[in-house]
């Protein structure tokens, strides 16, 4: 099967998204599963061991209705401010 064949892949933007419960996940990526080639969203816990997940991209990205209100499974959040580069003395 060649690139071509393959069917439409449904992307996860990398970053850090954090989980309608509460915990925060940074998605690595967008991989396909070996044999069903359905798309996957790769990412890794931010808590505990942070171990590596999949999840179908689509379930990923979908919404879920919470005490009566929708709103995403996982949502993206803004980018950690990176520390400034200390000066050496």
């Amino acid at each position: 099967m060649s690139d071509h064949d393959l069917p439409a892949l449904i992307t996860t933007e990398p970053g850090l998204y954090q989980h309608y419960k509460g915990m925060r996940y940074e998605v690595m990526g967008t991989v396909r599963h070996s044999e069903t080639l359905e798309p996957m969203t790769l990412y890794r816990a931010l808590y505990g061991e942070r171990g590596l997940w999949v999840r179908p991209a689509a379930m990923f990205n979908e919404t879920v209705v919470i005490d009566g209100m929708e709103q995403p499974r996982f949502r993206r959040q803004p980018a950690e401010p990176q520390e400034p580069a200390r000066k050496q003395t």
